[in-house]
C-alpha cells in the first residue's frame, strides 16, 4: 500500500451515487408496497451497503483500513429509476471515495439480487463519485507561494565549528522547495543568544516572510534558541508548536521533550524547530503547506 505515515488526520468526506433501473412500473410498486418476495428491498440493501463500506479495505488491495465514522444512504425514485446516494465520513490520513463508491455498488447489487426474481430487465448504471472533500489538496491559498522568501538558520556549536554536518537545515530547505518557497539565505551559527537575536532583528527588518531556526530546543543549558527568540516576538502562536509536537508524538515518545516555538515579529513568521534531522523533517511535514494560510491572515486576506 501507499505510505501515508507522513500524512495528518483531517476530516474526509465522499459522496457517491448509482442508479438501478428496472424494466416495469410493477417492480417499483412492489418495492414501495414491500411485496418483493426476498424482503424489504430498500432496508436490506441499505444494510448491505453499510457492510460494504466497512469491508472495502478487505476487498480492494491498495485501500487502507480506516475508521468509518459516518455513513448515510438515501434513495430517490423517479419513474423506473432508483438513484442511490451514499455519503461517508472519517477523520483519518486518507480519503473515503473508494469506500463510498464500493458501498453504493453493494447497495445496487443487493437491489439487483432481490429484484431479479420479479424483473429480468434490471440495469445498474452510472456508479460515480459526486464529491470528495478533505486532505491538504482541499485547502487553497490565495497567496503566491513563489513570492514568499525564507531564511533557514542552523543553531549548533558543533556544526558551526565544522565538527558535524548539517542535515536538519537541509531537510527544512527541501520541504520549503517542495512548497515552492524561495530560500533567501541559509546560515549556520553557534547556539548563542546574542547571535540568534541579531539574526531575528536583521531578517525581520529585512521583511523576510519566514525565518526558521533549527537546533537549540533541547534541555541542555546550551540550548537557548527559544529563550533567545521569545522576548523579541510581537506575538507568540502556540498552536503551531503544538501541532508540530503532536505530530511528532504520534511517531516517537521523545517529542514531548521538544521546546519548539513560533510567533511573528513585524511581517515575519519565526519558527524554532528541533535540531535533529528527524525532528526538523517531521515538524515541517506537520506544518506545511497548511501553515502558509498564516500569510493570508497577516496580509488581511480571506481564506477560500
Amino acid at each position: 500500500m501507499v505510505d501515508i505515515t507522513a500524512k495528518s488526520n483531517t476530516l474526509r468526506q465522499a459522496i457517491a451515487t448509482a442508479i438501478v433501473k428496472v424494466s416495469k412500473k410493477e417492480t417499483i410498486e412492489a418495492i414501495k408496497n414491500n411485496t418483493v418476495p426476498k424482503g424489504n428491498v430498500l432496508e436490506i440493501s441499505k444494510a448491505a451497503g453499510l457492510l460494504g463500506v466497512k469491508q472495502t479495505a478487505n476487498l480492494i488491495p491498495d485501500c487502507h483500513p480506516l475508521p468509518i465514522e459516518y455513513t448515510h444512504i438515501s434513495y430517490e425514485i423517479k419513474g423506473l429509476e432508483i438513484t442511490i446516494t451514499m455519503e461517508v465520513k472519517t477523520i483519518y490520513k486518507t480519503g473515503v471515495e473508494v469506500e463510498a463508491m464500493h458501498g453504493v455498488s453493494i447497495v445496487a447489487l443487493t437491489m439487483y439480487d432481490m429484484l431479479k426474481p420479479i424483473d429480468k430487465g434490471i440495469e445498474i448504471q452510472n456508479i460515480k463519485l459526486l464529491e470528495k472533500k478533505g486532505g491538504k489538496s482541499d485547502y487553497k491559498y490565495q497567496i503566491n507561494k513563489k513570492a514568499l522568501k525564507a531564511v533557514v538558520i542552523v543553531c549548533s556549536d558543533t556544526i558551526s565549528a565544522g565538527k558535524k554536518e548539517d542535515r536538519a537545515g537541509k531537510a527544512i530547505i527541501n520541504k520549503l522547495k517542495e512548497s515552492e518557497i524561495e530560500i533567501l539565505k541559509y546560515e549556520i551559527i553557534p547556539d548563542e543568544k546574542e547571535i540568534i537575536q541579531s539574526k531575528v532583528e536583521t531578517y525581520s527588518e529585512a521583511k523576510a516572510d519566514l525565518l526558521i531556526f533549527t537546533g537549540g530546543t533541547g534541555l541542555s543549558p546550551r540550548d537557548v534558541t527559544p529563550e533567545s527568540i521569545s522576548p523579541l516576538l510581537d506575538r507568540e502562536i502556540p498552536g503551531i508548536a503544538e501541532a508540530a509536537r503532536n505530530y511528532g508524538q504520534e511517531r516517537t515518545p521523545y517529542s514531548m521533550l521538544s521546546r519548539s516555538l513560533a510567533g511573528v515579529k513585524g511581517e515575519t513568521l519565526i519558527l524554532s524547530l528541533p535540531g535533529s534531522t528527524k525532528g526538523a523533517q517531521e515538524s515541517m511535514d506537520a506544518l506545511f503547506p497548511q501553515l502558509l494560510h498564516i500569510f493570508n491572515i497577516l496580509k488581511g486576506k480571506q481564506h477560500q
